[in-house]
């Protein structure tokens, strides 16, 4: 059955005009050297601040695909570039790792994303780019941990345990509990995220949970729990549904309804998660957006990458007709050049502000983005990253 399944879900996100599969389409961004390397997140934009920027997350996620696709020698490439600017920062020397870095081959020292300014005749970063947030640190440990998993190469577990170190720190013990959300801006004095998100918690108690199964130290067991209990503090009862975390003070939840808060905790298989179908309900019921559904409900398009998420979780649920049709929606966003286009929106909001500037809200655009075709890699391979 499980055969069966595979090979409908690959025809249904492979159409008879020969695209490649997305595990062929990810091996297919790499250049032909063996260096360590990070893709870049959007590699045909023109806006400045998203330009040659590789972000963490956004290559975390493709190497836990590629691994998925079974395709080791690609997922080490982004590996040994994770490893790399573990240890070749260039300010800190604490096992963190930024938010993005610039996209390519790396060297040493490690460069980080950003653009010459013509007006101030200077180079600029962006405030998140160069930070550390929770959630992309975990993300990390979980790519590090498949590696791992795959190549039994102690490197990768090491490099995951030295990022599950430097997050230790951003524990809290009022309120819901959980863990704070990590840095903003510029060493060496960036300041605190003082908000605690569900998506992050969801991250870092699957690596914790992950690390502690791969080194054998039981020890990880406890901040797991500390962040799935948060987590479990966030679900709302009266909507089946998680709020996205707290404001600033970490104790008051914030009650914006957003996909990835929702569809996470199931997949990761937290303690006390909800079956799939009461999340599935929620989302169809409160996000639903061109046959796939939106980044949150500030609605206005469809969100490629979180539709992938929807699929794969429908898919290893049992859901196959809800998978199918997803199948069909992702089609739709493949991008003529190759991969996904990061929503059908000209702008997708997210419901969120940047935090580089407070006036803008932090959107997604409708031009081609490595998340969306790690995500559907992970579809076609029916690969759960979490678990």
């Amino acid at each position: 059955m499980t055969v069966v399944f595979v090979a409908l879900f690959f025809a249904l996100i492979s159409p008879a005009c020969a695209s490649p599969s997305p595990c062929a389409e990810l091996a297919a961004s790499f250049d032909t050297a063996s260096t360590p390397t990070f893709l870049a997140s959007y590699p045909d934009t023109a806006i400045r601040e998203l330009k040659d920027a590789a972000f963490l997350y956004d290559n975390a996620v493709a190497a836990v695909a590629l691994a998925g696709c079974n395709d080791t020698a690609h997922a080490r490439r982004i590996g040994d570039a994770i490893l790399l600017a573990q240890e070749h920062d260039r300010f800190w020397r604490d096992g963190r790792l930024r938010n993005a870095y610039l996209a390519g081959s790396l060297d040493t020292p490690v460069k980080l994303s950003g653009w010459w300014d013509n007006m101030q005749n200077r180079w600029l970063e962006d405030g998140y780019q160069v930070a550390s947030d929770n959630g992309n640190m975990a993300w990390a440990m979980l790519a590090l941990l498949a590696l791992h998993r795959a190549t039994h190469d102690a490197r990768y577990r090491d490099g995951a345990a030295r990022l599950g170190e430097w997050s230790l720190q951003w524990q809290r013990h009022n309120g819901p509990g959980g863990f704070a959300g990590g840095t903003f801006d510029q060493e060496p004095l960036p300041r605190q995220n003082t908000w605690r998100s569900t998506e992050h918690n969801t991250d870092l108690a699957a690596a914790y949970a992950a690390l502690a199964r791969a080194t054998g130290d039981k020890r990880w067991r406890v901040p797991a729990k500390a962040a799935a209990r948060f987590v479990h503090a966030m679900w709302k009862p009266s909507c089946r549904c998680y709020a996205v975390g707290t404001g600033l003070d970490g104790v008051t939840p914030n009650a914006l309804l957003a996909l990835d808060a929702q569809v996470w905790p199931v997949l990761a298989g937290l303690h006390g998660a909800p079956p799939a179908g009461t999340i599935l309900a929620t989302v169809d019921m409160k996000l639903t957006q061109s046959g796939g559904y939106a980044y949150s409900e500030a609605l206005q398009g469809l969100w490629t990458e979180g539709t992938a998420q929807v699929a794969l979780l429908a898919a290893l649920s049992g859901d196959t007709a809800r998978a199918a049709a997803l199948a069909r929606t992702l089609n739709t966003m493949r991008a003529p050049e190759g991969g996904y286009y990061a929503s059908n929106a000209p702008a997708l909001p997210t419901g969120f502000m940047l935090d580089t500037d407070p006036t803008k809200p932090r959107q997604y655009f409708h031009i081609r983005a490595l998340a969306p075709l790690a995500w559907a890699a992970l579809v076609e391979q029916r690969f759960n990253p979490f678990r």
